[in-house]
């Protein structure tokens, strides 16, 4: 099976390389091969590979840029995933892509499921929508998986951020009403991995998928795990969302229910405290 990735360099384009089986051929494209902010190009890619999976890895990231960037965050996470589906589905190509808790507005307190309705909160949120809906409207056979606060030994994210502010200070402040699963990035390669395997086969099927980790933990919460894990002496203060002013606004619910994708594809939500022990071994926190 061979697999196009859009992304390289990113937590999940790194993980899917790292994933996939020997007999699995990955061809990660970075930015100089397929840059986001030209659509045309990524799907004249699209149109003249040779992969029969195609999985988007590739986002725009920034929640709080998005914000005065909402143009750019659109077509990045909009119109590029949408041409790029557009196209793999002209070829009869799978199309598998990411998106995020983010499309909800974050109330309630349930998991949300794949059918809920959407309701964004900010430009971010947007344009990930954005994203899903031409992904959907390209026709050809597609898998979108949402997911939350993913984390992994590479780029920017929570637990690298706590494990340095962990090292310079004994006492940290964090928002404790925001509840979510913790997802390591490793999971969601593999998850994508079967998922390609599935529709190489001919069994994939098509739809929207949730995959979060478990169990549900407020980011102050996760962050006594990193600590307790790294062997950091850091006392966490519990704070509101509103003790802490962002550009954009987060969703204070980012539970997802993930069982469609149990009946539809056999996969678990991970623990995501077994996924922290191995970033934190790869960082070289813990042995």
């Amino acid at each position: 099976m061979n697999i196009l990735v859009f992304g390289k360099t990113g937590q999940l384009a790194q993980e899917l390389q790292r994933q996939a089986p020997p007999a699995t051929q990955v061809t990660a494209l970075g930015r100089d091969a397929a840059d986001l902010s030209d659509p045309e190009t990524c799907a004249a890619v699209v149109a003249a590979c040779d992969a029969d999976i195609i999985i988007n890895a590739a986002a725009y990231t920034a929640v709080d840029r998005a914000e005065e960037e909402e143009a750019l965050a659109c077509v990045v996470n909009g119109k590029a995933p949408a041409a790029m589906a557009a196209a793999a589905a002209a070829r009869g190509i799978p199309f598998l892509h990411v998106s995020s808790d983010y499309v909800f507005d974050g109330s309630g307190s349930r998991p949300w499921r794949p059918d809920d309705p959407v309701a964004p909160l900010g430009a971010y949120g947007r344009s990930k929508l954005l994203g899903e809906e031409g992904v959907r409207a390209a026709g050809g056979a597609h898998a979108i998986l949402r997911t939350s606060w993913v984390f992994s030994a590479h780029g920017n994210n929570f637990v690298k951020t706590m494990l340095r502010l962990g090292a310079e200070r004994d006492a940290l402040s964090i928002v404790a009403d925001q509840i979510g699963g913790p997802t390591p990035a490793a999971d969601i390669a593999r998850t994508l991995l079967i998922m390609a395997e599935a529709f190489f086969a001919g069994t994939g099927s098509n739809g929207t998928y949730h995959y979060g980790g478990s169990p549900s933990i407020s980011w102050a919460g996760f962050a006594r795990e990193i600590f307790q894990q790294a062997g950091l002496s850091v006392a966490v203060t519990d704070i509101p969302s509103s003790a802490y002013p962002t550009p954009a606004a987060r969703p204070l619910n980012s539970r997802l229910d993930g069982a469609t994708l149990r009946t539809d594809y056999g996969i678990d939500p991970p623990d995501w405290r077994a996924g922290l022990h191995i970033v934190l071994k790869e960082l070289g926190q813990v042995t």
